[in-house]
């Protein structure tokens, strides 16, 4: 498998912004579509967004829409999360994920996903 290595975690106020990356640690990533998910203190890991490696195609949970922004650099295969207007509610450590095809539904879910970062923290205060 291959490994994820995420950065661009780190403290910020509320209404700031961050980005994430997240690259392969050698090589390509080799899969179809790249995912963003968090998990913070005593809950459960969640989807935040993802997009489709070939199309493009992107995917957000209804808690970031119009706050955060997935793209990838397919020359550098890199994949960024941009997150704008940051909440304390967003506090947690963000993973990154590969996956062998990408769908709006079907990339909601870890499950679908081989390929995992050992994650970055974000932690936006009040």
């Amino acid at each position: 498998q291959v490994q994820l290595v995420e950065s661009g975690g780190g403290l910020v106020q509320a209404g700031g912004s961050l980005r994430l990356s997240c690259a392969a640690s050698e090589g390509t990533f080799g899969s179809a579509a790249m995912g963003w998910f968090r998990q913070a203190p005593d809950k459960e890991r969640e989807f935040v967004a993802a997009i489709g490696w070939g199309s493009g195609r992107t995917s957000y949970a209804d808690s970031v829409k119009g706050r955060f922004t997935i793209s990838r650099d397919k020359a550098k295969n890199i994949v960024y999360l941009q997150m704008n207007s940051l909440k304390p509610d967003d506090t947690a450590v963000y993973y990154c994920a590969g996956g062998q095809s990408y769908g709006p539904v079907w990339s909601l879910d870890s499950r679908n996903y081989n390929s995992w970062g050992q994650g970055t923290q974000v932690t936006v205060s009040s």
